[in-house]
């Protein structure tokens, strides 16, 4: 296992170095390989997405099921699994393009931070630099010695009081740590939206849509920003292809019979 991620570690860093051939520019050459993966991956998000939307159309007709056959369990779960049958639908179809995600993700931050990215910047975005690292640059937080800590002992706690306790450095040094900070925010934003687009008509989606945009701006203050440019990149591109798929959908989504919602008698 180690072999294998060491193998796709060099063949990433190759890519992006051939990628950075071309461009000049290492922001570009994320931004060229989140295309590259995004065209790669349109086969399985095409499906997800088209799955997504039909899941979504059927709801009421679900909930006609689920009050039909409340007393029956298992035929509901068959009437269910046929109603998705009838509608080309796959469940589990949202699964796997975030599986395959994953492991380019861990892939580009090794690569971020191991192969000396220390002045590499796109649109005064530092790709080596988290949101935390930037503000305790911005701040010059040192520990009791002088030293400047290591980016790997910084906490989310520490940063953050110190950066309320230096506000005027904070802000005389506003473009060292705002880029970071504006990508991370519209990382954010466009999880939220396309939680959005997926949670519409049900309630318990739709409070997901709020957690998730919150968990990960959390999970993401410690992430360099080249990662969450490749993020950002493949975020809003998955916007785009969303909307088109929901209209797509809309269109060929056929008025089915309605249902009747008269429970099943039973048998004396």
């Amino acid at each position: 296992m180690g072999y294998l991620w060491t193998t796709a570690g060099n063949f990433m860093m190759w890519l992006l170095q051939s990628l950075y051939g071309v461009t000049n520019s290492w922001g570009l050459s994320i931004i060229l390989l989140t295309l590259l993966v995004r065209l790669a991956m349109h086969p399985l998000t095409q499906k997800q997405m088209v799955s997504m939307q039909k899941m979504q159309k059927l709801q009421p007709r679900i909930k006609v099921l689920q009050d039909k056959y409340a007393e029956d369990k298992e035929m509901m779960n068959r009437e269910v699994m046929a109603l998705y049958r009838e509608n080309k639908v796959n469940p589990a179809a949202g699964c796997l393009p975030l599986l395959i995600q994953l492991p380019i993700f861990i892939l580009l931050y090794n690569a971020l931070s191991r192969h000396g990215f220390s002045d590499a910047t796109f649109l005064t975005i530092r790709l080596d630099g988290s949101m935390l690292t930037t503000i305790a640059g911005a701040i010059n937080l040192v520990d009791a010695a002088g030293q400047t800590i290591p980016k790997e002992q910084l906490g989310i706690v520490m940063v953050v009081l110190s950066a309320m306790t230096n506000p005027s450095l904070l802000f005389a040094n506003f473009m060292m740590w705002a880029p970071n900070t504006i990508l991370l925010l519209a990382i954010a934003f466009l999880t939220w939206y396309q939680q959005h687009l997926s949670s519409s008509g049900n309630p318990q989606m739709a409070m997901m849509g709020w957690f998730m945009p919150l968990f990960l701006t959390f999970i993401c203050l410690s992430i360099p920003g080249g990662v969450l440019l490749y993020w950002g990149v493949s975020s809003l591109m998955g916007v785009a292809h969303q909307l088109f798929v929901v209209r797509r959908t809309n269109r060929e989504m056929q008025e089915k019979p309605v249902l009747r919602q008269e429970k099943p008698t039973r048998r004396e």
